[in-house]
């Protein structure tokens, strides 16, 4: 055994600084996301912005016109003039309810044009410069900076209230959605640390901000999100990643060396017990594997004291098969 580097121990509970293996799923971050739709019924005029393009906060992207809205902008140029006129002759030349009429009409109109879609400087520019001939155009401008990734309509198209024009998102930091059983979920905390492999491009740190509250019913895991700083552009949402999830829980664990745990012939996970009666004499018995905790696995279906082959469990497995011995146990 000394010669076969073979180490037997007995299994024993261990304290280990627990971080969490599980798959996860690269996403937009939705609260850095926008959607650019119509409030009304308005045909497509010109667009000024495409898939790809990366834009400022207030950019231009697409001219409309519709009939309400120039229905609209004709009560506000009216309503406009109207205030401004009594304003010239002040308060005390005209009544109170002339007064206040003509106040509340223009805020009326200036709150249904921007109901509409209209901007506060297009108001502003609309009241310096008039409608320019054209009075029921008016723009859709980015809400948010970032990258247009979606841009679904063909100029001259009848667009529908509510219709998605632009999808805008800022990819400087993305979501990355991890899925746990139950169990796990319960050890991980809204702002404990995350890492995220990326294949062949390394890792990036991270950390969890949310944990949703549903089981999912058809994987039966519950979803942890994880914030990832993604300013040099290396996650992209859809990709698969691996994750590492800090654990609050330092409870103790039947763990092995990770090495010491071997595949079967026919599959199933096995550690190599040694003989109760025979020191050097070794069986193979069949464990359920948990999780693995940095260079340990954490196994169930054994008791507490069993004393398994640690290290040089490899060697064991090959002698077993070389005596005909079969490398199972059910």
């Amino acid at each position: 055994m000394k010669e076969a580097g073979i180490l037997v121990e007995p299994l024993t509970l261990q304290n280990l600084e627990a971080e969490i293996k599980a798959p996860g799923e690269v996403k937009l971050n939705s609260y850095l996301s926008s959607k650019v739709t119509p409030r009304i019924e308005a045909q497509v005029v010109e667009r000024h912005a495409r898939l790809g393009d990366v834009v400022e906060k207030g950019a231009p992207l697409v001219t409309l016109s519709g009939v309400d809205m120039a229905e609209a902008i004709g009560e506000l140029m009216v309503a406009h003039k109207e205030w401004r006129r009594v304003q010239q002759l002040g308060a005390s030349a005209v009544s109170a309810k002339r007064y206040s009429g003509a106040k509340i009409a223009d805020e009326q109109a200036r709150a249904k044009v921007m109901a509409y879609g209209m901007t506060k400087s297009q108001v502003k520019a609309l009241h310096e410069k008039g409608s320019g001939g054209n009075p029921g155009m008016f723009q859709l401008t980015a809400p948010q900076g970032g990258t247009i990734v979606s841009d679904d309509f063909i100029d001259g198209e009848l667009i529908e209230p509510g219709r998605v024009l632009f999808n805008i998102v800022n990819e400087d930091s993305l979501w990355v959605e991890s899925r746990l059983s139950p169990e796990l979920s319960k050890s991980v905390e809204v702002g404990a640390g995350a890492r995220v492999h990326i294949p062949g491009n390394g890792w990036l740190q991270g950390k969890v901000v949310q944990k949703h509250h549903l089981l999912d019913e058809e994987t039966r895991t519950i979803g942890v999100r994880i914030a990832v700083d993604n300013e040099e552009d290396r996650l992209h949402p859809g990709m698969y990643v691996d994750t590492r999830i800090q654990s609050d829980s330092e409870s103790k664990y039947l763990a092995v060396p990770t090495a010491s745990v071997l595949r079967s012939p026919d599959g199933d996970w096995v550690v190599f017990v040694e003989s109760e009666n025979k020191q050097g004499e070794f069986k193979p018995v069949e464990v359920e594997t948990l999780r693995t905790i940095e260079d340990y696995t954490v196994i169930k279906g054994l008791p507490e004291g069993t004393r398994i082959v640690t290290e040089g469990a490899f060697f064991v497995q090959s002698e077993l098969a070389k005596s005909g011995f079969e490398v199972h146990n059910h």
